[in-house]
Formats: C-alpha cells, structure tokens, sequence
C-alpha cells in the first residue's frame, strides 16, 4: 500500500446507486409474503405521525422495517437480503462511474469506507459485493433470532454521518479523507472531509455544496 494512501467515504442512496434501497428492499420482502399485505394499514399512519410528530426519520425507519418485517426469523431475512443484493448489481442499479470512482481509490490503496444511513440487514452485504474495507450502517435489533426492528444506533444521517467520518481520521491517522456524497442532508460530513464531492444532487444542495466549497459532480 502506498503510503500517500487514504480513506475514501461513499454514502450508498443515490452515490453509488442510482435510487434509494431501503424501500425497495422492504416492498420486495412483503411482495413475496402475502400475509405481510395484510399490515400495510399502519404505512399511512406511519407517514402521518412522522409529518405531524416531529419528522424524525429514525422512527420512520423503524416504523416501515416492523411492518414489513418486524418478528420474521434472521434465516428468511437473510435469504431476501442475499436476492435483493445480489440483484442490484444483475439489474444494473449500480451507476457506473460511481463503480468506476471506487475502483480509482482501491488501485491507489486508498482505505474503503460505505457510510449509509440505510440499515445493517443488507447494506453490509453491498459493501462485501463492492469490496469495501468497512461498511458503517444504521443498525437494527433483534429479539434473538426475530428481528425486533428498533434502531440499535444512531440513524447514520446527517450529523450522525459527520460523527462517523471523525471516527474514521482517528482510527486512520495522517490519511486524507475523501468523501462522496448525494444530498443535502450529506454536506455535513463532506465538510469534514479533506476533499468532497457532492454528486447527483438537487439544485439546493449544489448551491450550498458551492458556497462551502465542495466539488460538484454529475455520476451516471
């Protein structure tokens, strides 16, 4: 490895995929299990009480992963995890130049982080697919072997996400951090980074990225 390696820092939602996973991984799972339809009631609500109750997003999340999942075994969640990943990259919704991007940091010996605010039922498995070093995800709690639901961290978001890249320059001293990222919600930690770059996103979060500096950049 040389030694002007660094660590390169991806968020996953919309950076190196072309669209959000966590829902579509949840509609699969409770596609393939009709008598999961049968809960879909409470998505609305779901909806109303983030809307009215405090926007929190963590809840959300945690709210949608019981309805679709809450109380199945580890096996059956892991068989859909394992199909939903592994067709990510046969259906191509992976976007090429953010493949081609990782691939320019692991020739220079650069450490790989994937940083995502989506959950540890699959995202680990996207980082293994990909050959990512590490993978820090929102974490999710089981009851044994039945998956409870619950947030067990931190929804890795926003200010999370800034606290998770100042882990990282402590567990790798002197290397420059390299971060990517797609949203507003993302320029938190890119300004934390020594070199960012805000891709695919909306035209408010160019402007901000811009006014603070960091590199802007269209991925497909």
């Amino acid at each position: 490895m040389s030694s002007a390696a660094g660590v390169a820092v991806f968020d996953l939602d919309g950076t190196l995929t072309w669209r959000d996973t966590l829902v579509p991984f949840l509609a699969g799972y409770v596609a393939c299990r009709p008598r999961r339809w049968l809960g879909l009631w409470r998505v609305p609500a779901a909806l109303a009480r983030y809307q009215f109750q405090g926007r929190d997003r963590g809840l959300l999340k945690s709210r949608l992963i019981r309805i679709a999942m809450g109380g199945d075994s580890r096996a059956s969640i892991d068989r859909w995890a394992e199909t939903f990943v592994r067709a990510l990259r046969s259906h191509g919704k992976f976007r090429a130049a953010a493949l081609l991007t990782v691939e320019e940091h692991r020739g220079a010996g650069d450490a790989l982080i994937l940083l995502s605010a989506s959950v540890d039922l699959y995202v680990p498995r996207i980082g293994a697919l990909l050959g990512f070093d590490e993978t820090m995800c929102t974490e999710v709690s089981w009851a044994g072997d039945r998956l409870d639901g619950a947030l067990s961290s931190a929804n890795r978001r926003g200010e999370e996400k800034r606290r998770c890249l100042e882990s990282l320059r402590h567990r790798y001293p002197g290397r420059a951090i390299t971060a990517y990222g797609n949203s507003a919600s993302d320029l938190a930690h890119l300004a934390a980074a020594d070199r960012a770059v805000l891709v695919n996103a909306r035209a408010a979060a160019r402007k901000a990225a811009r006014a603070a500096g960091i590199a802007v950049e269209d991925w497909r």
